[in-house]
Order: structure tokens, then C-alpha cells, then sequence
């Protein structure tokens, strides 16, 4: 009995399910860029059809059912010949009922690391291993490089090709060349992580989907690399930043700010996780990006209220954060924690030169809008926080600059 198409999100299924699917025919059948295509024309498929006639009681099955269907009829177009024939005949069996069934490790960590294969550049890498292990469409990848979709359509597409002419097989790299691609496997689980707890676009502000399956494959990665301190210090960043989630926005939708959120719905148990992983790696060795990233997001939820917060102490870490990974974004952040130490202005002085870097990104001009209102200067205030509205996608972050900049505009008069 199929599953009605209201009792069930079926495109966060979708999403899920999509990379676990393809890890599954690129184990089965080899051919990365065939299979990609065909579990795309299985996703539009289902995108298509379960609307209407509800989710199947096995939806990764019907899937892999179908994509499998897609790659046997390219197989077939592609080549009357007849080797190709026989080759197309022989995977018409029907596939397992269970889907896992046979299946040696995780697929989806595989697929991780396939995607970050050395002959791509490592742009390609992140942008390729976004769309087929985080799910995440073309629009929403340009968006986290702050590129154009057709520009990251190109991309993809030329690295799905390179995978295929470099010959790469669809397993767990040895030992010292999944260290060599460690640093793009964390990225690709950074960037998915925070495209589900701020989504770039969309009515919903957090993607629960995303965020879930960042922290399972990083929970995969440190059991795979138990010795690798940045792979701890990225897993305690997500727990100890997830742990805010239910406290982000109040039930009718609006965003609440971090000075604002009630902490006593921060999930004390993910934030205990992550600050006993944090302790674990942190006295290994000079601490890495994320494994300061997750300090600062310590000290956040270690601090009993807002007006508690060790802000020197996080001003330090960014310090050093800049020093070791300098980016726009980390230089924005730093600029915040500035403001909260030595004031405003301090922190509107840095913002100068961000503007290049951060380009059409509109938390440059939220962040400015922020720090003119701890100034008083309310007019230039709600003017940021009008354009940092125009520039986002998120629907529900788009709400909040907006009533903010409403409330600016009658105290300003």
C-alpha cells in the first residue's frame, strides 16, 4: 500500500535517498557520469508521478528499479552493436528486493570520495560531490561559490566527464590518498551542512534533510578516520551549531537571532557530544579551521545568556581562524566579533574592503545594517537591511530584514 503524498515530504525523500541510490549503480555498473544521468531521470520520474499516486512502501527500490531501466535503455541507443546488446541483456534481471543487501561498506562515503578524485580541480571536486552525495540542486550549489547557475551547470557537467576519462573506480581510496583528498571531503560536508541550516533559498530556513546527512557522513568519516582531528572538529561544529535549531525561529516562522534564541531549547545532549568531541582533538597538534570554527561555537554554547558570552575569547579565535584560513566570510564574521569588543565603529571600518569578496551576498549588507544601529545611524540602518531583503533567497530570512527594517523606519521618524 503506497504512502499518501501528503503524509510524507517526498522531496526531502528524494534528496535523501538520491545519493545512496547512485552509490548503488556506480557500485553495480561502474560508469559515474551514466549513472548520475540516470538517477536524475529516476528523480524527475518520481518527482512526476508520486504527487499523484503516493510514495511506494519501498521508495529506494522503485528508484534504483527505474534509474537501473534509464541505464539499460542508454546502453541500448547508444550502440546497435552486438556485444552491446548482450551487455544491455544481461543486467535485465530484476535487481534485489532489498536494496542493501550485499552491499560491503557505506556507498555514499565511497561516492565521497570518488567525487573528490584527484584529477579534478578541486572547485570541480566540491562542485560534483555537492550535486551527487549532498542532493543539492545546481541553483543552490552556484549560490555557496557565489557563481552564475549556468557557469556551475558547466562546471559539473565537465567534471562528471573528467571522472569518467580518469577511469576512477567506485571504492574506499588506500589509506594515503584518502588523506590527500581529505580536506575537499570535509569542505563538501561543510558546505552541505550549512546549505540545510541556512538555506540559500526556499520558504524554509533550515533543511533538516541536509543537515542530518552532513552529520552522518561525518559521524562515517571519524569512524573511518578516527585519528583525523579535523574530521572531529568539523563533526563537533555541526552538533554543537545544530544544537540551535529548534531555537532559530518561532512557530509562525520568523528568524530569531542568536542574542535573541531561548537557549533552554538548545539540544543539550547534541551540545555535551560536541563539546566532548571538541576536548578529544582539540590538544592534538596545532588546531585546524574547523576545529576553531567549533571552539567559537563552543564558547557560544557554554555561555548561560547572550550578555554572557566571552566575546574577547572569540574574537581571539576568529583572530587566528583569519590568520590560518583567511576568506571574505571569516574577515565578516570577525568584523561581528569586533563590534561586540571594541564597538561598532571599529567593526564598520573592516567592512570596507569586503565589498569585492562578498559581491551580491546579503549578509554583508545585513551585518552592515547591524552594526549602524548599535551606532544609531537608524536611516542607513534599514537601507542595508531593504537591500540585504532584496539580495536573499530565503523566504523567512527575507521576512525578518524586512519587519526589522519596518521597526527602524518608525523609530527613525
Amino acid at each position: 500500500m503506497a504512502v499518501s503524498p501528503g503524509e510524507f515530504a517526498f522531496e526531502d525523500l528524494l534528496r535523501t535517498l538520491a545519493p545512496q541510490v547512485l552509490g548503488m549503480l556506480v557500485r553495480r555498473h561502474g560508469h559515474f557520469a551514466e549513472c548520475e544521468d540516470a538517477v536524475q531521470e529516476a528523480l524527475l520520474e518520481a518527482a512526476l508521478q508520486w504527487p499523484a499516486s503516493g510514495v511506494p512502501d519501498n521508495p529506494k527500490a522503485w528508484l534504483l528499479t527505474v534509474a537501473n531501466r534509464r541505464l539499460v535503455d542508454h546502453w541500448r541507443s547508444e550502440s546497435a552493436r552486438h556485444a552491446r546488446e548482450k551487455r544491455a541483456a544481461a543486467l535485465e534481471p530484476p535487481l534485489p528486493e532489498d536494496p542493501d543487501a550485499g552491499a560491503a561498506a557505506d556507498d555514499t562515503l565511497a561516492l565521497l570520495f570518488l567525487c573528490c578524485h584527484p584529477a579534478l580541480s578541486a572547485p570541480s571536486q566540491l562542485a560534483l560531490t555537492l550535486r551527487a552525495v549532498g542532493g543539492l540542486t545546481t541553483a543552490e550549489i552556484a549560490s555557496a561559490f557565489f557563481v552564475p547557475e549556468a557557469t556551475m551547470g558547466q562546471r559539473i557537467s565537465r567534471a562528471k566527464q573528467r571522472i569518467r576519462k580518469a577511469g576512477a573506480h567506485f571504492e574506499l581510496p588506500e589509506a594515503e590518498e584518502r588523506k590527500a583528498r581529505l580536506g575537499v571531503v570535509l569542505h563538501v560536508l561543510y558546505l552541505t551542512f550549512n546549505e540545510g541550516y541556512a538555506a540559500s533559498s526556499g520558504p524554509s530556513m533550515q533543511r533538516e534533510d541536509l543537515t542530518a546527512e552532513a552529520i552522518r557522513l561525518a559521524r562515517l568519516l571519524r569512524g573511518l578516520l578516527p585519528g583525523e582531528p579535523e574530521v572531529g572538529g568539523l563533526l563537533a561544529l555541526m552538533l554543537l551549531t545544530d544544537a540551535r535549531r529548534r531555537a532559530r525561529s518561532l512557530p509562525d516562522g520568523m528568524l530569531v537571532p542568536l542574542a535573541e534564541q531561548d537557549r533552554r531549547q538548545w539540544d543539550s545532549t547534541q551540545i555535551a557530544e560536541g563539546l566532548a568531541i571538541l576536548s578529544t582533538v582539540l590538544g592534538v597538534g596545532r588546531p585546524g579551521p574547523y576545529q576553531l570554527q567549533a571552539a567559537i561555537a563552543a564558547v557560544h554554547a557554554e555561555a548561560p545568556s547572550a550578555d554572557q558570552t566571552d566575546w574577547p575569547q572569540i574574537l581571539a579565535l576568529y583572530t587566528v581562524l583569519e590568520a590560518m584560513a583567511p576568506s571574505p566570510v571569516v574577515a565578516l564574521n570577525r568584523a561581528v566579533a569586533v563590534a561586540m569588543v571594541e564597538g561598532p565603529q571599529a567593526a564598520l571600518q573592516l567592512l570596507d574592503g569586503l565589498e569585492e569578496g562578498l559581491k551580491g551576498w546579503h549578509r554583508l549588507d545585513a551585518v552592515r545594517g547591524h552594526l549602524l544601529e548599535m551606532s544609531g545611524e537608524l536611516v542607513g540602518a534599514r537601507e542595508c537591511l531593504l537591500a540585504a531583503a532584496r539580495k536573499t533567497g530565503s523566504v523567512q530570512e527575507q521576512q525578518y530584514l524586512l519587519v526589522k527594517a519596518a521597526k527602524l523606519g518608525q523609530l527613525s521618524t
